[in-house]
């Protein structure tokens, strides 16, 4: 390959492309499906020897071609530590498909969220809680490789879409929100879409209008606020019936 370091550059500007840094990201991609286009390591042997302990359902599959050291450290903006990258193909995911679905498990939106790193810890949750899908409105591409480190590459496990605004749905819209009802006190909808607002500006007027119900996760006194993966966490164990009023705080 002539210029692996314009191909890798490149590949982060490609809306069909997603760059996978380290090794987590590559093993959950491989697991959940992903279309590997190219993969470098700096060292195979401390690759094989990490998939031996981490990840012996993908010996065999997970594998990469070496580089040098110094080109390795040249294709990505911070190298990663377990000295792998690899380029995938995005899979395609429509908002207006998935608001559609009568997929009852429930599906998170994320109203211009601010921070990548964020948006991939939310992705990384909601694939863990069994999430019917993410939405993202606002400036960032929730594909981007900073979200894909935050989520360790699980955007492959669950779709991941960018939309303009939230398409019309036949879904619940519940809107997480400080002033709305205690979390627990009654059942989210099957189906439900949680909404979350950004870190700063929580949500909408416009998007808050549109919730057939708000609802608050309850905090001591005192703390402002969680994390927003924190509460989407929160929110989406109680929507999938993990969590109780009696289990709850």
């Amino acid at each position: 390959m002539s210029d692996p370091v314009g191909r890798y550059r490149a590949a982060r500007g490609d809306d069909g492309l997603a760059v996978l840094e380290g090794f987590h990201a590559l093993k959950h991609a491989l697991r959940f499906g992903a279309v590997i286009e190219d993969a470098v390591t700096r060292d195979v042997e401390a690759l094989a020897a990490l998939t031996r302990r981490l990840a012996p359902d993908l010996a065999g599959r997970l594998a990469a071609r070496p580089v040098p050291a110094k080109l390795f450290a040249r294709l990505a903006p911070v190298a990663p530590a377990t000295g792998v990258l690899a380029i995938a193909r995005r899979p395609t995911s429509d908002a207006r498909a998935l608001a559609a679905s009568t997929d009852p498990a429930p599906m998170v939106l994320l109203e211009a969220p601010d921070d990548l790193g964020n948006v991939g810890a939310v992705i990384r949750v909601a694939a863990a809680a069994g999430a019917a899908a993410v939405l993202t409105t606002g400036r960032h591409d929730p594909w981007h490789p900073a979200a894909l480190r935050g989520s360790a590459g699980l955007h492959f496990a669950l779709p991941v879409a960018w939309t303009p605004e939230l398409p019309a749905s036949s879904r619940p819209l519940v809107a997480l929100h400080p002033e709305g009802q205690r979390l627990g006190a009654a059942p989210l909808p099957p189906g439900a879409i949680l909404a979350f607002g950004s870190e700063r500006a929580g949500l909408s007027a416009a998007l808050l209008a549109r919730a057939e119900r708000r609802v608050a996760i309850p905090m001591r006194a005192g703390v402002s606020s969680l994390n927003l993966a924190t509460a989407v966490a929160v929110a989406l164990y109680a929507a999938s019936g993990w969590c109780s009023q009696e289990r709850c705080p």
